[in-house]
């Protein structure tokens, strides 16, 4: 069912004539290409493009199927090991349908890589994320393909039926993030927050990760600020069956990455220009609070100040001392549906970074990145000083609105 045709290889099924075609994939750091997504072109008779979909849903029996995916998997193999290319992995999709639908030992695959050549190790097998009849069937064939030296991959996470018990169960080597989570977070900062956490769980959970669907400039920059390890998407490279060009489809990650470093400067800059900025302030409430000024005559001019929303203090167990002092812009902030959260009195803040960062440093001004305030679940930004009264070491505390001008909803 192959032909040759010049230096690569096409197949026929069903009077479509089938090809492949290649698309770069880069890793950020390395600024350069470190494999290739194999992907099914299908031809009909007049050399029209027919879509994969349509193609998919031509075999009309499981084993009619089966020989779909096989040959596929043929055509893609025979043409990667064609290539001069003789170092970066080579990604091809299986369905868990096909892969539990066989037996446990792919030995075709097997054989395939034996006949052309190509070392499995070279090898990444992509599963497409949606429900499965036999979890277990999928995890031994999983198995097998991580015993013959390949390695895998869960494709579209973030999609439909994807959730991180497939990530425990399969243990997959690279995580490829569906493109929607792209898509949302190019307009939805929330949900850039949320992508630039997913990537830090599957990194936690021991997975590679690689954003697809990367279209504009923009997207790629919120995948770099995203830290995955790898991009993929057309504002590098388009699929294409030219296989010849592919290697030489190189990437300017070197201005990418400096204007990430620009952006990433601006930002920083204002995290350390609010320590500047509101070091004086601590330092009038501070010696207030020494010399036995009450907490509210101490922290006025902080309270008066239109992006604090609060002040509290907290001894060196962490354990707040007494009630929160709320400013007027703090007021405004507040949210009647989060009331049973308001009161921290007696509250235990130890686990916060930002109070285990003053203990451990006292009498220096610390920062927090933005987060979400579990007093009243919006966005604020903690700065913290650690000093001794009577002996004694206790932190002053002081929330910010990270958005002081955003109305609530």
């Amino acid at each position: 069912m192959l032909n040759r045709d010049g230096d690569t290889w096409t197949a026929d099924f069903r009077g479509l004539t089938l090809k492949t075609a290649l698309q770069p994939i880069y890793s950020i750091s390395h600024k350069r290409i470190v494999g290739y997504e194999a992907l099914i072109r299908a031809f009909d008779t007049d050399n029209s493009a027919v879509l994969p979909l349509h193609l998919f849903q031509l075999p009309a029996s499981e084993a009619e199927n089966l020989l779909l995916d096989r040959l596929c998997r043929y055509l893609h193999i025979r043409n990667y090991s064609g290539i001069r290319d003789q170092l970066n992995w080579l990604f091809l999709n299986v369905s868990p349908q096909v892969v539990t639908s066989g037996s446990q030992a792919d030995s075709f695959f097997g054989q395939l890589l034996a006949k052309t050549g190509l070392p499995p190790h070279r090898i990444v097998m992509e599963i497409v994320e949606q429900p499965t009849d036999d979890a277990e069937r999928l995890r031994e064939t999983v198995a097998y393909y991580k015993k013959l030296g390949c390695l895998t991959a869960i494709d579209d996470f973030g999609a439909g039926h994807s959730n991180f018990e497939r990530i425990w169960n399969l243990s997959p080597d690279i995580v490829k993030l569906d493109r929607q989570l792209l898509t949302r977070a190019t307009d939805d900062h929330k949900a850039r927050q949320i992508l630039n956490g997913i990537v830090s769980l599957l990194h936690q959970s021991g997975c590679l990760v690689l954003l697809e669907g990367v279209e504009t400039r923009d997207q790629a920059m919120i995948a770099i600020d995203a830290g995955v390890d790898f991009v993929q998407g057309f504002y590098f490279r388009r699929p294409s069956t030219d296989l010849d060009q592919l290697t030489h489809s190189p990437a300017d990650f070197d201005h990418l990455l400096q204007e990430y470093k620009t952006r990433n400067q601006v930002t920083l800059d204002p995290t350390r220009q609010l320590v500047d900025f509101f070091s004086g302030f601590f330092d009038h409430a501070i010696t207030k609070l020494r010399s036995g000024m009450s907490m509210q005559q101490s922290c006025l001019e902080l309270l008066n100040h239109p992006a604090v929303s609060r002040c509290y203090l907290v001894d060196d167990k962490g354990v707040q001392m007494d009630d929160t002092l709320v400013s007027d812009a703090g007021t405004r902030s507040m949210d009647p549906r989060f009331k049973p959260l308001e009161s921290t009195s007696s509250a235990d803040w130890f686990r916060q970074q930002f109070l285990r960062q003053a203990l451990a440093q006292p009498e220096s001004l610390h920062v927090t990145a933005p987060y979400l305030c579990v007093t009243g679940a919006y966005m604020c930004v903690t700065l913290s000083l650690g000093y001794y009264q009577d002996g004694k070491l206790q932190v002053l505390c002081c929330d910010i609105l990270a958005n002081p001008t955003e109305q609530r909803s």
